[in-house]
């Protein structure tokens, strides 16, 4: 199947501080990413929603700046071009603004759909931190 590469920007008015629980802990990404998040022995991180289990790992982390999510699948270790999903913080140097950059690397969805999973998703994430 081919992966189509979702790119967004989101303003948000927050600190990097407080944001960045939200993007790379399971407990916060279950509050406005999916039904639950939970990490097993491993360190993976599981993924649940719409019923199912998805598995990632972090891939690339820096603290209050970037995390970077490389989801496989358990069953087939053959498998090499795996979707991810990156969140960046990023910062209008000029206005002081903070932005979230969504980066969506998946088969799922065309990017009307993601467009809109996406601004729902990071609508509710705002409501949660008052951003």
């Amino acid at each position: 199947m081919v992966k189509n590469k979702f790119v967004a920007d989101y303003q948000i008015n927050t600190s990097r501080k407080i944001l960045f629980p939200y993007l790379s802990t399971a407990s916060g990404l279950s509050e406005w990413f999916a039904d639950n998040v939970t990490i097993n022995e491993d360190k993976d991180y599981i993924f649940h929603y719409d019923g199912e289990e998805h598995y990632a790992r972090i891939v690339a982390m820096r603290t209050n700046y970037h995390v970077k999510f490389d989801f496989f699948d358990p069953n087939n270790s053959e498998e090499t071009d795996h979707s991810y999903i990156e969140f960046k913080i990023e910062e209008n140097e000029l206005t002081q603004t903070l932005f979230l950059k969504v980066i969506d690397y998946s088969d799922s969805y065309d990017d009307g759909e993601l467009e809109s999973i996406w601004e729902n998703l990071v609508t509710h994430l705002k409501e949660i931190i008052g951003g």
